[in-house]
């Protein structure tokens, strides 16, 4: 499902303008269509149904409170990575029973907030973390439900940079040595582990990773049983890729609940799953305005007041986002090669390399699709930049969901010591 479309030339989330939002809020910023992730959570729970199944969302991919909240009310838990995520998510309306805590460097604070907030889960990730759990846990006289992370060494076949399940990475216990601590935190005060949870990365594009790190986990679930660690359910993480590219061809959430089922189904345990990009990137675009056109004897460069502290994963991933004009060109409009980039002072500024675009003009409006996953929450205000703000579109309705702040806000973060102002001319 797409609800970004033309209709008499212009762009549309679902069924408002863009244009028509730039006008309201200025630009640059995010708007996100709340029917296509009410669509994809749909999607990917219904293809659990029959099953004891519970769906986190992860919020490190997009947290703003509306769309934590979206979720909440079609019934999603949260995964989260920080105190400031579980406390996000509880005002959003995310029982505390249903969020899990991940992560490799929880702090003794956190996990002591985390215990009397009531959460469902601690994803442990590493033995030094397990003995601090244990001595906050039972030194409030409390018992944390724990799930451990393996780490199954499987090459996710994606971005290096988001691939999480190789030995080489910071994240969960190779196994077998994981067994070793699976028996250590059967043994220990204020643990209570039951669970195993594996996540070898982010978007992938092919079914085999999944597979074969799960059947790891499930000859797992066997060893720790004979063991005598009562295994009752399986945290699976996310990762199922989406489509940022026309030709891209990532399996469906039908096609990844068939390989889950065939694989656990003899295990007798209640599943776990925390996607986030696969419900929200889609969702998103980043809506731009053309500032300047400057061709030079090599290049032509469209320069938009969106930038790299705005939606970062192009310059740090070398990620592809499709780029469109807001009013909709005609078919066999010339196009010639742009590069798209932004104000910021680095030459990694930059949003779209060598792409084929119609001809544009100043303040031209474009929208950077596929920018719900990673945009805003991954901004921030380099170059004194003002954070954009971010729109939810529902029907025929929309609300900013997250205002601009003013540059009184941007300044007023600081403090500037009295030392420093003492004596300073005015």
């Amino acid at each position: 499902m797409d609800l970004f479309a033309y209709r008499d030339g212009r762009l549309f989330v679902e069924d408002v303008a863009v244009e028509d939002i730039a006008r309201a809020v200025g630009t640059p910023f995010y708007a996100y269509s709340a029917g296509m992730m009410q669509a994809q959570y749909r999607a990917f729970a219904d293809a659990f149904s029959g099953t004891d199944a519970t769906v986190c969302y992860a919020m490190k991919a997009n947290s703003n409170r509306a769309v934590v909240a979206l979720f909440a009310q079609l019934g999603a838990g949260a995964d989260t990575v920080s105190e400031g995520e579980i406390r996000l998510a509880i005002s959003a309306g995310v029982p505390p029973q249903k969020i899990v805590f991940s992560g490799v460097g929880k702090t003794k604070q956190e996990m002591a907030a985390a215990l009397s907030l009531g959460i469902l889960q601690f994803n442990v990730e590493s033995e030094p973390e397990l003995l601090a759990l244990s001595e906050v846990a039972s030194g409030r006289g409390m018992t944390a439900q724990v799930a451990i992370r393996i780490n199954p060494d499987v090459d996710a076949a994606t971005h290096a940079k988001i691939s999480t399940g190789k030995k080489e990475n910071k994240f969960g216990i190779p196994w077998p040595q994981a067994r070793a601590v699976f028996a250590q935190a059967a043994r220990l005060p204020g643990i209570k582990v039951s669970g195993i949870t594996v996540h070898i990365g982010s978007q992938l594009t092919s079914l085999a990773p999944f597979e074969a790190a799960f059947r790891i986990v499930a000859g797992a679930v066997q060893t720790l049983r004979d063991d005598g660690i009562a295994i009752d359910h399986l945290d699976l993480g996310g990762g199922l890729g989406v489509q940022y590219r026309s030709g891209d061809n990532p399996p469906s959430p039908a096609d990844y609940a068939a390989m889950v089922k065939r694989v656990t189904s003899n295990l007798g345990c209640r599943l776990f799953f925390e996607p986030g990009r696969l419900l929200v990137a889609n969702a998103g675009i980043l809506v731009t305005r053309l500032i300047y056109l400057k061709e030079t004897e090599h290049k032509r460069f469209a320069i938009v007041d969106a930038a790299m502290n705005d939606l970062i994963r192009p310059t740090l991933y070398d990620a592809h986002h499709e780029v469109v004009p807001v009013k909709e060109p005609d078919d066999d409009a010339p196009r010639r090669r742009v590069d798209i980039v932004g104000p910021v002072c680095e030459t990694g500024d930059v949003l779209a390399l060598d792409r084929p675009m119609p001809d544009l003009i100043a303040d031209d409006l474009l929208a950077v699709r596929s920018a719900g996953a990673y945009g805003a929450v991954m901004a921030s205000s380099y170059n004194a930049r003002l954070l954009v703000p971010e729109v939810l579109v529902n029907g025929a309705d929309f609300a900013v969901i997250r205002p601009r702040p003013t540059y009184e806000d941007l300044l007023s973060a600081d403090v500037i010591p009295d030392w420093l102002t003492a004596g300073r001319s005015t």
